[in-house]
Parts: structure tokens; sequence; C-alpha cells
């Protein structure tokens, strides 16, 4: 029954990637995710019923527009699949989750998604998908209380504070965005948990950036955005959440 529901997330999954590039595509640019409908953007082509689905039109159209044959990105289909399967690790690590919570989780890991991609292309992350992850977090306490709302209060305002001051004083190397974030995903995960997901973010950081001096020849001084390695370090504590805090004895 497991693979079953396994497959299911999945598949929901890859079917929210899809909605997700629009998101990632649409919301910097101040534009509606609703209307118009999806279409080419060289030739305007709306895309038909069969050229929707997930991955598989993808492959079917050789990753060109059907009209003008247009290359279509292969991130398309990359953050469809990488959705299905953070959806269906979602599903099989938070096996403690009550149904509210699972679907709290879902739109949680959906959101750290598209604000990952925009803030790569665009080093923003913007507002209205922040204050989804701050209204989700509050939601999710007052419904599954988990966290309470004291510990998503105090990893909202401590580690959101702590963001602020770095920012503060350092805005060359933080901006506001990533204080907001932070707060976020502080109400969403709590105290003191919010401090592991900070923690493995600057790992991440400090990983990834160094690979990318060594493969792009980049230099310590060219900018990077943090808000992915936010969004890296909050699934690892998501999806790692009781072997982390046994660890640490939470």
């Amino acid at each position: 029954m497991t693979t079953v529901y396994a497959v299911i997330y999945g598949v929901f999954g890859l079917l929210i990637g899809s909605f997700l590039n629009v998101v990632i595509f649409r919301v910097p640019k101040g534009e509606s995710i609703v209307s118009p409908g999806s279409h080419c953007p060289e030739c305007g082509h709306y895309l038909r019923p069969w050229e929707l689905i997930p991955v598989l039109s993808y492959l079917f159209l050789r990753g060109r527009c059907g009209k003008c044959g247009t290359t279509i990105s292969w991130r398309y289909p990359a953050i469809e699949l990488l959705t299905g399967f953070l959806f269906v690790a979602t599903y099989l690590t938070r096996t403690n989750r009550t149904t509210p919570g699972l679907i709290f989780d879902l739109v949680f890991v959906a959101l750290l998604i598209a604000l990952t991609f925009i803030d790569m292309d665009t080093f923003r992350l913007p507002d209205v998908l922040v204050i989804l992850v701050a209204g989700i977090g509050l939601i999710n306490t007052f419904i599954t209380g988990d966290p309470v709302l004291w510990r998503s209060l105090i990893g909202a305002l401590g580690m959101g504070g702590i963001f602020f001051l770095v920012a503060y004083f350092y805005p060359e190397g933080m901006g506001m965005g990533d204080v907001k974030f932070v707060a976020a995903l502080g109400l969403y995960v709590g105290f003191p948990n919010i401090f592991v997901a900070v923690f493995l973010a600057s790992l991440l950081g400090i990983f990834i950036g160094g690979l990318r001096m060594v493969v792009y020849q980049k230099e310590l001084k060219d900018p990077i955005p943090f808000g992915p390695f936010l969004a890296g370090g909050s699934l690892l504590l998501l999806f790692f959440q009781e072997t982390i805090n046994h660890m640490i004895n939470f």
C-alpha cells in the first residue's frame, strides 16, 4: 500500500511541479499565474492538453515548441521531476504527521522549490511567496500544534532578528529578503529547529560555494543567493528531523 501511495504522491508532485514552472516564470514579472493559459513565450502558441503532461510532453516534443520549434529549457521537466521526488520523500519521511500536517508540509515544500529557483534567477525572494510560507506556518501551528505557537514565534523572532542584524551591519552580504524568508521559516519549523536548518544551510553554502569557485572559476566576492541554501537546509531538517533531534537531544 505504501508503494501505491508513493506513486500517487509522485504523480501529484509532477503536476504541482508543472504549476510551479508557471509560478517561477511569472511571479517575478508581476504577472498572473492564472491568466493567460500556458503558452510558448516565443510565438504565443497556447499549449494543448497533451502538451501539458509533465515530463512526457517534453519528451514527446523532443524539447521544442510544437508550433515554432523553439527549444524548451530542460529545467521545466527537471523541476517537475524534482517536485515529484520531494513529494514522495515528504510522504515517506513525515510518517508522524497527521493528514492536515502532511498537506501543510507539501505546500511548504512546493513554496521552497518556487522560492529557490526564483532566487537563483533574480536574486529576489518575492514577498507574496514568503508571506505564504509564514501564513501556512501560523495556520499549521494552530491546526496541528506542531510546533506549538511559542516555539514558532521564538523561531521567527530569534533567527529573524539575527539575520536582521547581519543585514543591517553587512548589507553587501545579506538582503532583507533573506531576513523575511528566515523569519517565515522560523514560523514553520519553530525553535530550536530553525537554528538547525540555518546550520545545515550554511554547510550547504560552504560546500556548493566552494564547488562553484572550483568549477566555474568564481571568486569569493561574487554574489550567490542564500535563499536556495535556506530552502535546502529546511528540507534536510524536514526529512531527517527525528534523526537530527535524537542526535542533539531536542
